[in-house]
């Protein structure tokens, strides 16, 4: 990769003060469960105290995927740009979440086959008019996944310059939950059946000729000498929303950001940027468990708890808007509740 990423670990320095911070509060110890390793970890990206919630923005990036002409999703290709012109209206759940949680929202056009023009709400960031069908050939040739990275990169970058701490991550494009499952297989070598679903709600028989056509194209891969080294798999089989976000995931954590990992599609971007650099998970927030089976193998591989369990499979960075309040909470908590000695309730014997 032509592009180089300084992640720095969080300052452990400061683990005991925080955890100290957490236990004087005014309740039971551990009591808050989930919300205090969370309030820990964020109090560690930024290393102080008294973190803050800044300037919180969702990415949604959208790309087009060429195999998704082969019938592996429920839903034609057109519906990619359909929806963003829904987002650009304000009118998808995204769209809902987000203003109910004052998240500013801005949606990418990674590689849409569309020209929208220039929009308001709309980041131009194309690199192809959709990938390449990867049953034929690799889905984008290793100087647009680069491209893909860089510009990803580039706009997370331009968010921390205007004082953005928090960033969430969503994802839409016809046919890339596919995409991801063979992501997940080959990063994760969880076998291939174990990572395919049902995406946009195929049916027995849709889920049937998905199975088959991923297999095609893994064998495709390996009949070529396809290895498992992430830039490789990410070209080979990813959408240009994908190498996008793993760009902009890499360039959040180098500026310490808290990054809000949605479901199955933004975590095989996740995925192939903790291939490359392990230390981005620290700085990672697994928002949802997805219904998608091969989330599951995403969380195992990368040590992830998330937040919420809701049976969601829509994308779009939901997962990642119904969890910012728990983020919101967490820094609430260790900022404002009173501590035992600052109320005058005596601590456990």
């Amino acid at each position: 990769m032509s592009a180089h990423f300084t992640i720095d670990a969080p300052d452990s320095a400061l683990l005991a003060a925080l955890q100290e911070k957490i236990d004087q509060k005014t309740k039971p110890r551990g009591s808050l469960g989930q919300l205090e390793k969370l309030a820990r970890q964020i109090g560690l990206i930024q290393r102080r105290l008294d973190p803050q919630c800044r300037q919180p923005h969702l990415l949604v990036f959208a790309g087009d995927h060429g195999a998704a002409r082969e019938g592996i999703s429920a839903y034609p290709q057109e519906v990619t740009w359909q929806m963003v012109e829904n987002y650009l209206a304000g009118g998808a759940a995204i769209n809902v979440f987000a203003r109910l949680n004052h998240l500013d929202l801005s949606i990418v056009d990674a590689g849409v086959a569309h020209d929208f023009g220039k929009r308001p709400g709309l980041i131009d960031a194309k690199v192809a008019p959709g990938t390449a069908n990867y049953l034929e050939q690799a889905a984008m040739t290793a100087a647009q996944c680069e491209l893909a990275i860089s510009r990803g990169a580039t706009i997370v970058r331009n968010l921390a310059a205007s004082g953005c701490n928090m960033v969430g991550f969503g994802d839409m494009g016809i046919g890339n939950t596919a995409a991801a499952s063979l992501i997940t297989h080959c990063l994760t070598g969880t076998p291939l059946a174990g990572c395919i679903g049902r995406g946009t709600g195929l049916d027995d028989a849709g889920l049937q000729r998905k199975q088959t056509l991923l297999k095609q194209a893994l064998q495709r891969y390996r009949n070529g000498g396809g290895n498992d080294e992430p830039l490789s798999v990410m070209a080979e089989f990813g959408g240009f929303e994908m190498a996008m976000m793993l760009g902009a995931m890499l360039a959040a954590a180098e500026a310490r950001m808290l990054l809000l990992i949605d479901g199955f599609i933004v975590g095989a971007a996740a995925l192939a940027a903790n291939r490359l650099y392990p230390g981005l998970t620290d700085y990672c927030v697994f928002c949802h468990r997805s219904a998608e089976p091969g989330h599951q193998a995403q969380l195992r591989a990368l040590g992830g708890e998330p937040l919420l369990d809701l049976g969601l499979r829509l994308g779009e960075g939901t997962g990642a808007a119904l969890a910012f309040p728990l983020v919101k909470a967490a820094v609430a908590f260790l900022n404002e509740m009173a501590s035992f000695a600052s109320a005058g309730v005596a601590d456990q014997a």
